[in-house]
């Protein structure tokens, strides 16, 4: 069977070792390729998921694109407690060893000037979720009742979750202003579709936050400090991750 390697991450030379028991995509353990001064965790991945046509069918399966999310994320994330890693996108391949060699000479300019950016920071995700009541059912009596009843009601619903957007619109606008100051690199991202993130309401703010790993403690307790205390609101606070929303070049301006 053709084996490919697939590439997880760019780092600097660290001391440590991987932990025995990480596992990576399909299962097998990654490992370190060093070259030069600079290093690439990789594991083998099989051409036959891998290949450039059977990954585009791939990339199609939502169950083995998040599983394969996974297992990705799972080895940044180990990487993440032993150094500061700069994650790759997601199904970066090269054909062998030599190839993640040519990976590694071609892009060293930008990868050493990232990883020097990125080197001691962690980032932090924000997550804020308006979650208004489903209108309600008629029963047989307001069934009976007369039209402008029904109007009435129907007005108050649709006030009452406008006011919720409206909240939630300006809580968000506060919390990134604020968290931005904080941070020294904020990014807004697309807010998640409710039935791809499976987490109750609706997103309206997805922000990152790029943070000191010594600073993660005061930004935790800002966070903490703003969380509105409104029914139908939500603030979920994650991390700390590796910089994946900063690892890319439109980061650097």
């Amino acid at each position: 069977m053709n084996q490919l390697r697939y590439v997880y991450a760019v780092t600097r030379p660290f001391d440590g070792a991987l932990p025995e028991d990480l596992r990576g995509i399909a299962g097998e353990p990654p490992r370190l390729l060093s070259h030069g001064d600079l290093v690439a965790v990789v594991s083998s991945v099989s051409a036959d998921d891998f290949g450039e046509i059977p990954l585009r069918a791939r990339l199609e399966d939502l169950d083995w694109l998040t599983g394969t999310a996974r297992a990705h994320q799972g080895v940044v994330a180990a990487l993440t407690s032993i150094t500061c890693p700069l994650p790759l996108r997601l199904a970066t391949v090269c054909r062998d060893d030599s190839g993640v060699r040519r990976l590694l000479d071609t892009g060293r300019e930008r990868f050493v000037r990232t990883l020097e950016r990125l080197d001691g920071r962690v980032e932090w995700g924000v997550k804020v979720y308006a979650e208004t009541p489903a209108p309600e059912a008629d029963t047989p009596a307001e069934s009976a009742s007369t039209g402008r009843d029904y109007l009435r009601r129907r007005l108050s619903e649709r006030r009452s979750r406008e006011g919720t957007w409206e909240l939630a619109d300006a809580v968000s606008r506060r919390l990134h202003e604020e968290l931005s100051r904080r941070a020294e690199a904020g990014m807004l991202h697309r807010p998640q579709q409710a039935q791809l993130s499976k987490a109750p309401g609706q997103n309206v703010l997805n922000a990152a936050y790029l943070v000191p790993r010594e600073d993660s403690t005061a930004f935790i307790e800002c966070v903490e400090g703003l969380r509105p205390d409104q029914p139908g609101l939500r603030v979920e606070l994650t991390g700390p991750w590796a910089p994946y929303s900063f690892a890319g070049e439109e980061s650097d301006r």
